[in-house]
């Protein structure tokens, strides 16, 4: 074979290949070969293709040089560095709470680079660390070239100044970082006046001014001929600032109530019909999303990410003996939440403090399950839930071993145990769910005309019907019911006989 015919075979071979990527080109997405590769129209799947699109771009970052410039400031996280105080508790808890706080840094889009502990009795109140591990903090951050240092604890202003001029990059804190998860994930009008709200109440304290932001607003001549009204040493810029932020947390309060209202009054509705409610409760990520979906066909959105669900959801469901009870599924606890958002979200979370029955969700598959129990519960008493009946149900027994699982067997012994992701042990808690319910206690014994079918069926759906039995005049029911329901059907009550 010649080199000319060599050549042409070459250059038959590149044409082809370039045919080839520029009909991937064209089509970049491949037709589905099973039914697993078709696209998931469901509502979920778009909130988080959504999610996934806005994600932060490494290198564009437009944060001041001189941080000590910036008042109003959104965080925009890329390359951070974790540093925590160790005050109690072993070694393994201060390193699972840095390890929850990188889980959080990487859900707010930014990547951990380090990560340091100071054991310490308390954190320092000037620097949160001390002097000496600021200075090695320091150190780490120019070697990394982190920009954003992520402290595990709430900052006093005082601590926050104080760092910031050490460190010479932007530092927030636990607080600020899980407020920012939420301002992301926030969608209904609702969930984004709560986080709105939380934030101010977070931003009011931390207000700071340099140079010409501490300054008098200028009065007199001075004014540029600004008239009556404009004269007088005025108030400074910061103050300002605080008068503006204090009229707008006033504003979302009232925002936030109007909705409250809406929502007692459906809460109210499902009282009036004797509708036992459900409510799903539990650390962030615990797998309360997807119970929800396995119990209701709810459809909403499932993510392996902390705080993917803000906005509650309702829906219905069936017992297996036919009643009807309501599911909410409520925002995710976590270790320290923030108080400003228990007492922005508190019109939320008093679906929780008023369900008849409270199903705590607790991931099996974590290494401090009873950790995250504790963590709950603190919260549930912060919003009055205590008293609700609890029911632990136990999740993700699929990635849990043999081990873990008869340790916390011994360690909660009335909890239910489930799989959301493979369905385990679902119908099981259906029926410890229909067990746990509250009864009706009134027992009645009517006979319903046909023409009242609406009856029957109300009996069916909010009572428990024992016997059920048809007459020439009508239906002859022996049920127990509430006695709302017992109060209307008190004209149909019939001797045995008249059937």
């Amino acid at each position: 074979m010649t080199t000319a015919q060599n050549r042409a075979i070459l250059d038959e071979a590149e044409a082809r290949v370039d045919k080839a990527a520029r009909a991937r080109a064209q089509d970049p997405t491949p037709a589905p070969t099973t039914p697993w590769d078709a696209p998931d129209d469901s509502t979920g799947s778009y909130v988080k293709e959504e999610r996934g699109a806005l994600r932060r771009v490494a290198g564009l970052s437009t944060e001041l040089t001189d941080v000590t410039e910036v008042e109003y400031r959104q965080l925009r996280l890329e390359r951070v560095v974790l540093v925590g105080v160790w005050t109690e508790g072993t070694a393994v808890d201060a390193h699972r709470s840095l390890a929850e706080l990188a889980a959080l840094a990487e859900t707010a889009g930014s990547q951990v680079l380090d990560a340091l502990v100071q054991r310490r009795d308390k954190p320092d109140p000037a620097t949160y660390v001390g002097s000496g591990k600021a200075a090695e903090l320091r150190d780490v951050v120019a070697a990394t070239g982190a920009d954003t240092v992520i402290c595990d604890g709430e900052l006093a202003p005082g601590q926050l100044n104080q760092l910031e001029k050490i460190l010479k990059v932007k530092v927030v804190d636990r607080t600020a970082l899980i407020l920012d998860i939420f301002a992301q994930h926030a969608t209904s009008r609702e969930g984004k006046a709560q986080v709105e709200l939380a934030q101010m109440q977070y931003m009011l304290p931390r207000l700071r001014g340099w140079g010409e932001s501490l300054s008098r607003q200028a009065g007199g001549r001075v004014a540029g001929g600004g008239g009556i009204g404009t004269r007088g040493p005025g108030e400074t810029k910061i103050e300002t600032d605080r008068r503006r932020i204090r009229a707008r947390v006033s504003k979302l309060r009232k925002e936030i109530a109007g909705m409250a209202t809406a929502r007692t009054t459906q809460r109210n509705s499902r009282d009036r019909n004797a509708t036992p409610s459900v409510a799903i409760a539990g650390y962030t990520n615990a797998g309360k999303s997807s119970l929800l979906n396995q119990l209701t066909d709810a459809g909403v959105l499932v993510q392996d990410a902390l705080f993917a669900t803000l906005d509650p959801t309702v829906r219905r469901a069936q017992t297996p003996d036919g009643r009807e009870f309501t599911v909410t599924d409520t925002v995710g606890f976590v270790r320290h939440l923030p108080h400003q958002l228990v007492d922005a979200f508190r019109s939320t979370l008093e679906e929780v403090a008023a369900a008849d029955l409270l199903v705590h969700v607790v991931d099996g598959s974590d290494p401090d399950p009873l950790g995250q129990i504790d963590a709950v519960r603190v919260v549930l008493n912060e919003i009055d839930a205590a008293a609700v009946p609890e029911l632990i149900v136990v999740n993700k027994v699929d990635a849990m071993t043999e081990d873990d699982v008869l340790a916390l067997r011994q360690a909660l012994p009335g909890a239910a145990w489930v799989s959301a992701r493979t369905g385990e042990g679902i119908e099981a808690l259906r029926d410890v769910i229909a067990a746990r319910l509250p009864h009706p206690d009134v027992d009645v014994e009517v006979l319903v005309p046909y023409d009242r079918g609406d009856l029957v069926a109300r009996v069916h759906r909010d009572g428990e019907v024992i016997e059920e039995r048809h007459g020439a005049t009508g239906t002859l029911l022996t049920a127990r019911v509430a006695p709302a329901l017992a109060a209307v059907l008190e004209d149909y009550a019939a001797p045995v006989a008249g059937i």
